[in-house]
């Protein structure tokens, strides 16, 4: 019975040091939209899938759900104030923390996922303060001001970044002339390294990791050109030419096997680099226009690329390799994309969520319900974790039943 009582008690604590260890980030574990769930509903029901529950006091964002074993983090802006929301797992408020000053000018509310990375949670606003909280209780660690520490600019329609981290380390991008891309201490707030990179201002890009033969890499979009830097020195490496008419380029690169892909809108579509085994070079293979998501991302599965464009408002199915469009559909675009247990699950801004088949020549919309709470645009991405769909729409986040019974 002793024995039976220890090793329940030892198992129970490794429980715990194993949800401390959680890394959670915007758009999945590996930043690609993809989910690693299993065993979910292949079809809704005619209404859609069970609503478990929802919370309506967010106020305004398009920040996605950070969504842990243990609890759901997500930002929203009241009376031009940002706050930081735990929230249980059954929907209950846990904590609430403000962070200062969000957006009001435009399309207003919070822009950035916050990061779960095991026991700290990092928020960026946009106007520019990168806060780190303590995960289990919000308290303050630190905090850095990133236009009055390391010279970054603001932009347009503010800041709009998705932190990176990657062991000690955490990325970010002021945009500044000395400090372009930085690299801190994520424990301390303290700085590695600051890269003047080619001078540009940040382009609403949320950045990658590429771990290539002889180098990691981190890359990004900046307000004309994609661009990369070594993300052990900061060292700038190389840009490839990326401009749209706003310079707005906020979808996060794709990488598979040596090659880049990286797409914006507004008609610009998307472009296909290979990168040498060092990173140190980046040669365009393809470019191709249909492709234009303005906030959506696009996922790769299978050699496919599917997406929702901007401009020609398509949901495109394009080839990896040679940038050709296999098929496309029309009349749900534009919207956000991701995938999970072979199907494709797409938010359009209509406000309508939709589950996709994607087969061989086609796409199959399968099910669809409309999202019923919640104010202004539809732009949060979509989030799976332990069956179950997470849905923003602005001051609501919605969170329904997906498991296949």
């Amino acid at each position: 019975m002793m024995k039976h009582i220890l090793l329940t008690s030892v198992a129970a604590m490794l429980g715990l040091a194993l949800n401390a260890q959680e890394i959670v980030q915007w758009r999945g574990p590996d930043r690609n939209g993809i989910y690693p769930e299993t065993g979910l509903l292949k079809k809704w029901p005619e209404a859609g899938p069970k609503l478990l529950w929802h919370f309506d006091q967010l106020g305004d964002g398009h920040t996605s759900a950070a969504v842990t074993s243990k609890a759901i983090y997500i930002s929203g802006m009241t009376d031009g104030n940002g706050y930081l929301y735990a929230l249980g797992l059954d929907g209950k408020l846990l904590w609430k923390k403000e962070y200062g000053p969000e957006w009001t000018e435009n399309w207003n509310g919070v822009r950035s996922t916050p990061l779960v990375y095991k026991d700290k949670i990092y928020v960026f606003s946009a106007f520019g303060k990168l806060s780190c909280f303590d995960v289990s209780n919000g308290n303050p660690v630190w905090s850095v001001d990133v236009f009055k520490d390391y010279d970054g600019r603001n932009i347009t329609w503010g800041i709009t970044e998705n932190l990176l981290a990657d062991g000690d380390v955490l990325y970010c991008t002021p945009g500044g002339i000395t400090a372009n891309v930085i690299a801190l201490d994520r424990n301390t707030g303290k700085l590695i390294w600051k890269s003047k990179g080619d001078g540009d201002k940040s382009g609403y890009c949320s950045p990658l990791l590429v771990k290539l033969p002889k180098r990691t890499i981190l890359v990004t979009m900046m307000e004309a050109s994609i661009q990369a830097v070594d993300a052990a020195t900061g060292a700038f490496l190389w840009k490839h030419e990326q401009t749209n008419q706003w310079a707005v380029h906020p979808n996060i690169p794709v990488y598979k096997d040596g090659n880049l892909y990286c797409t914006s809108g507004y008609g610009r579509g998307g472009v296909m680099l290979k990168l040498s085994d060092d990173g140190s070079t980046a040669t365009e293979m393809w470019r191709d226009p249909n492709l234009d998501p303005r906030v959506g991302g696009v996922v790769l599965i299978d050699g496919r690329l599917y997406g929702g464009g901007d401009k020609n408002r398509k949901l495109c199915c394009i080839d990896w390799k040679t940038g050709k469009e296999l098929f496309f559909m029309q009349g749900i675009a534009p919207g956000n994309i991701i995938a999970a247990d072979g199907m494709l699950y797409f938010y359009s801004e209509s406000g309508n969520v939709y589950l996709i088949e994607p087969k061989a020549n086609a796409f199959n919309i399968v099910s669809s319900f409309k999202a019923p709470y919640g104010a202004n645009q539809h732009w949060a991405h979509l989030v799976i974790r332990d069956r179950k769909l997470y849905v923003r729409h602005g001051t609501s986040l919605m969170v329904y039943d997906i498991a296949a019974k």
